[in-house]
């Protein structure tokens, strides 16, 4: 087992258990884990043994987006900063999209932004049934361009086109009737729930597997090229880096409204 902000382990069947490691922030990410979860899941990916990839987290949530210390550091970024820091995240997005095994995420607690991502690119997940889920990206003025893709094909595209747009929060039950999970479990039950699946794909022929996600990836036009990648990273960095997106990231470290936010209404006795 790896020591850090990530932690993976083989176990003796293929399965791979890969563990967000930050639960004193609730997993939230900065570039260290970004890395790390890169180059392990690289290192795992090259493993002919790795039949199973189960994404989980220590902790209470699963992902509850942008650590804060970072979007300090973020705040005062260059635009080549915001450009390194968008193709960091599109490469560890892209990479577990295009993991050539089965991958599981088991989803507790809070999910946003690059979490609700990340679940998007898994094969399979399920949540527990007190999760809560949030594309909260535009709350700051900022976008998912690394995830979108994957979002449209999870989610389904007049779905992001209302929780990405919105920013509203939504619980367990919506994320199984549009599509992002697949299955719902009491909290204490989401590592039998994987068993159950890892049984079923350990039965299977290893190269078959790899062979048809690589396959049902390609025709849904989910091997996204270079460019593409490229082009996302672009259009997040810019954003990022513009009047609106430092806005968004100032108002979010003093804890105060956005300029672009209306003043809540005044109740009138």
């Amino acid at each position: 087992m790896s020591a850090g902000v990530v932690l993976t382990e083989v176990d003796g069947r293929g399965v791979a258990w890969v563990t967000l490691n930050r639960p004193e922030v609730h997993n939230a990410y900065n570039r260290a884990l970004l890395d790390a979860l890169t180059a392990g899941l690289e290192e795992l990916a090259a493993r002919a043994d790795v039949r199973v990839l189960v994404v989980k987290s220590d902790g209470k949530h699963f992902q509850a987006g942008a650590d804060i210390a970072y979007l300090r550091e973020a705040s005062a970024f260059t635009f080549e900063q915001n450009l390194e820091f968008s193709r960091i995240t599109t490469r560890a997005m892209r990479t577990l999209n295009e993991f050539p095994a089965l991958t599981i995420a088991l989803v507790n607690g809070a999910c946003y932004g690059g979490g609700v991502g990340l679940v998007a690119c898994c094969d399979v997940a399920i949540c527990a049934d007190d999760a809560a889920f949030g594309l909260t990206e535009v709350r700051i003025g900022v976008v998912p361009s690394p995830i979108a893709y994957y979002l449209n094909a999870a989610m389904g595209v007049h779905n992001v086109r209302r929780y990405g747009l919105t920013a509203e929060r939504f619980g367990s039950g919506e994320a199984l009737r549009m599509g992002l999970v697949q299955e719902v479990a009491a909290r204490g039950a989401l590592r039998e729930a994987a068993e159950r699946v890892i049984g079923e794909t350990l039965s299977n022929g290893p190269e078959a597997v790899r062979i048809t996600k690589r396959l049902t990836l390609e025709k849904a036009g989910l091997l996204l090229s270079d460019e593409q990648v490229e082009e996302l990273a672009q259009l997040g960095a810019r954003q990022r880096a513009s009047d609106e997106g430092r806005e968004g990231l100032s108002a979010r470290l003093e804890k105060r409204r956005p300029r672009w936010a209306p003043k809540p209404a005044v109740q009138v006795k």
